[in-house]
């Protein structure tokens, strides 16, 4: 009996061991495999610069006209920029690139990549793992450096994740095509309302993977809907992108994380909160700058239903915010609260990269008193 009992405890322990190796091996945090793209290709994989085979770079799987692209490379007279590290690949038409990836089903992922584009002006990219996708345009360029940061998410449907980044363009040369670096993935903890809070992820802690080294934030493209968010509990319903910063790189009016609007009336981000009709409520946010240059006159119109408040900014571009509050009474079992800037600016130092207010530490209470004051 009691050995019958040893060895049912070992198995018990050996059961557990391999349930807890399941999940160490579920990506969590970081750079996909070769995800800076600077493991590449064997001189016999290439032809010039594309690479030949499916598997000619290494933890990826290629498909269509792919090539390997080297900081400093000339295309005529443009020269190519890599954001970080020194190689880059570029998609031409149709291409695509693939890599499978452990995850735990059911859990959300945030994707970030950094983009630019080379040849034309209507590139864009279909970013897919099954059955979810998106397609995310690249005409407009928000820094001037060349590059974009973006983020995609995605809830895991399978154990394994087939992660696809494909150019649906078709150009007159088919080396044309958008560049593609620094590819990470970051696992998502949507965060819940609380009696704190009515409102989800209000401070934009919880969001998607930021390179470290990366001074340029990461933008949660336009027409994000909230069950798919890399912003968890929010999305941009706007046709332009807003963009997400850290402090390590911005100034941040609390925490670690922030939203900048950086495209005018055209980016807002939105989330619906739980309301009881006649009751009522106190939203109350910081609105400051980035300490990116951003000077000027700013607006930031926050909305809570048909209730509204403007909240004048003026920036020095070197950091600091104020606080605004926005009373108003419920009407609807649902509330739909949104944040976007009035006015299109630039930064200072360069006249050519979109900016604009930031947006933090947004909180939705109930309250006794029925005004509406600011």
């Amino acid at each position: 009996m009691h050995r019958v009992s040893a060895m049912a405890a070992v198995t018990a322990v050996l059961v557990l061991l391999c349930a807890t190796c399941s999940i160490a091996l579920a990506f969590t945090d970081g750079l996909l495999k070769n995800g800076d793209f600077e493991l590449g290709p064997k001189a016999s994989d290439l032809n010039g610069t594309e690479m030949l085979h499916r598997n000619a770079l290494p933890e990826w799987e290629l498909s269509g006209f792919v090539e390997y692209i080297k900081s400093g490379q000339k295309q005529g007279d443009m020269l190519l920029v890599v954001p970080e590290g020194a190689f880059a690949v570029r998609l031409g038409n149709e291409a695509s690139i693939k890599q499978r990836v452990k995850v735990t089903k059911g859990m959300y992922y945030s994707l970030t990549f950094s983009a630019a584009r080379t040849c034309a002006q209507e590139e864009q990219l279909n970013v897919s793992v099954a059955p979810d996708f998106g397609v995310l345009p690249m005409q407009t360029l928000y820094s001037s450096n060349g590059w974009d940061s973006y983020a995609w998410a995605f809830q895991a449907d399978f154990p394994t994740a087939e992660i696809v980044i494909h150019n649906p363009g078709v150009e007159e040369d088919p080396a044309c095509g958008p560049l593609i670096d620094s590819i990470a993935m970051r696992a998502l903890y949507p965060p819940k309302a609380t009696n704190q809070n009515l409102l989800k992820n209000g401070d934009f802690e919880e969001g998607p993977y930021m390179f470290p080294k990366a001074n340029w934030g990461v933008l949660i493209p336009p027409n994000i809907e909230d069950d798919h968010s890399p912003l968890p509990a929010w999305m941009v319903e706007s046709l332009k992108a807003v963009k997400y910063i850290d402090s390590a790189h911005f100034s941040v009016p609390q925490g670690k994380r922030a939203i900048e609007l950086v495209a005018g009336k055209e980016s807002a981000i939105a989330q619906v909160a739980r309301t009881t009709p006649g009751k009522a409520y106190q939203l109350s946010f910081a609105v400051g700058d980035a300490s990116n240059s951003c000077e000027g006159s700013m607006i930031v119109e926050a909305f809570a239903g048909k209730d509204t408040i403007k909240v004048p900014y003026e920036s020095k571009g070197k950091g600091g915010y104020k606080r605004a509050v926005l009373r108003f009474v419920a009407t609807s079992t649902r509330t739909r609260i949104m944040f976007l800037s009035t006015f299109y600016t630039m930064r200072s130092d360069d006249f050519s990269s979109l900016c604009g207010p930031v947006v933090d530490d947004v909180k939705l209470l109930s309250v006794r008193s029925p005004r509406k004051l600011v």
